[in-house]
């Protein structure tokens, strides 16, 4: 069944090729755009297109279907070419011709328009809650740790000391950027595009402000063409997001690698969270967090995936907005998976102490003794040249008791004013 059927056959080889996998995608929205028929029929009976006892009969049939995408036994079959074919077919076959009033005053367009903005909007604060839960981990580790030691570097090279505390609550407060992208982008989503039909508009009388209310969006957006132009601009706004947090967590991730290898030996995780070789038994790979980074790689590179399909694209509707569908939504899917898997998998970290004695971090202090003969009344540049001359012939001693005192640093994180910081 497709909803634009004037029973005309199509080259199957076309149809084919434009249905593409649309069934198996639209299964993650069948959700949404049943929200939305139920705000339509509502809005239908209330301008006199139907009368209370179809809206009765509409209602009832979007139950059930409600009901079968809710325990999963609701599929999409070969012969329909997407979920709104589907459902307006199955409304038909148990009401007849009440059925097929539902598609009044909406082009399919719109359905998918305003279900994939319902869908968007969910799924981003689902992607904000983990985010939050992450978050408060990540605290309460750097809460934990505040006092184990952790060498700082530059350039890879051995810098100024630094603190597990001060690396859980760097990743933790930098999350905090990217919620501000992703309240940014639910604020985008958050505007009822039902009504704009094919893209100019309808003849029937409809009630936006209706539909507005019933499907809890926060406004309206009132420009029936500018409703159709935002299918591209959401998805762009969305992946940049998701670009951002992912961003973060995979530059988390390679922290992660990199700390846990041999050379650097400062974390370990249990034998059960890590993979092994084939052919050497020594081995405890880090494979979750190489599949975090390289998935958030790929999740970062959407947004230039939205911006190409879409930038050069006149107003109007356009057959490529179908290819964003499924890469975003993927996207989603992914995001909350590496959320779960991340938090579970960090709060199971073995911290290790560290020898700031060693020869290998014998210069990490050499800027808190600078600071000390500035203190004691030496200019930065002659304080600099005296312990870089001890340095340069080996006579310099490291002076390790030196605190940090500011706001932000290895020893004041802080971390109440972090905690309040996330955004709502």
């Amino acid at each position: 069944m497709k909803l634009w059927d004037k029973g005309i056959s199509i080259d199957k080889k076309i149809e084919q090729f434009t249905v593409g996998n649309d069934r198996e995608i639209d299964i993650h929205i069948a959700k949404y755009d049943v929200i939305a028929s139920k705000a339509h029929a509502k809005m239908l009976q209330k301008i006199g297109i139907i009368t209370v006892e179809e809206l009765v009969e509409l209602l009832g049939g979007l139950k059930i279907l409600e009901n079968q995408i809710e325990n999963g036994t609701f599929v999409i079959e070969p012969q329909f070419e997407d979920v709104h074919s589907k459902i307006e077919f199955e409304l038909t076959k148990s009401l007849g011709e009440v059925g097929k009033k539902i598609h009044t005053a909406r082009s399919r367009n719109d359905q998918v328009l305003v279900a994939l903005q319902l869908y968007y909007k969910e799924n981003l604060g689902l992607v904000k809650e983990k985010t939050k839960t992450f978050f408060d981990t990540l605290l309460e580790l750097a809460e934990t740790y505040k006092d184990k030691v952790l060498p700082g570097y530059t350039h890879l090279q051995v810098a100024m000391p630094s603190s597990f505390g001060l690396w859980f609550s760097a990743y933790a407060e930098l999350m905090i950027d990217d919620v501000y992208l992703l309240n940014a982008a639910i604020q985008t989503v958050d505007q009822n595009p039902l009504g704009s039909a094919a893209g100019y508009g309808s003849s029937f009388p409809i009630d936006r402000e209706l539909t507005t209310k019933e499907m809890a969006f926060s406004t309206l957006k009132y420009n029936v063409v500018a409703a159709q132009m935002s299918r591209g601009k959401s998805e762009r706004t969305i992946a940049s997001s998701l670009g951002s947090l992912c961003n973060t967590m995979s530059r988390f991730a390679m922290d992660v690698c990199l700390y846990m290898s041999q050379n650097f030996g400062f974390i370990s995780f249990p034998d059960e969270l890590t993979t092994g070789s084939s052919i050497m038994p020594h081995k405890k790979n880090p494979d979750v967090f190489e599949l975090i980074r390289g998935k958030c790689n790929k999740i970062q590179a959407l947004q230039s995936e939205m911006i190409l399909i879409t930038n050069n694209l006149p107003s109007g509707y356009h057959r490529d907005f179908q290819l964003l569908k499924e890469n975003i939504i993927a996207a989603f899917e992914e995001v909350k998976d590496i959320l779960d898997i991340f938090n579970y998998s960090i709060q199971q970290i073995i911290v290790k102490d560290v020898d700031i004695h060693s020869d290998l971090y014998k210069y990490l202090f050499t800027v808190d003794n600078i600071n000390t003969l500035v203190v004691e009344g030496q200019s930065f540049r002659e304080a600099y040249q005296k312990i870089g001359g001890q340095v340069q012939d080996g006579t310099y001693v490291p002076d390790t008791s030196k605190h940090h005192t500011h706001v932000g640093s290895i020893h004041n994180l802080s971390l109440d004013k972090i905690r309040e910081k996330f955004p709502e």
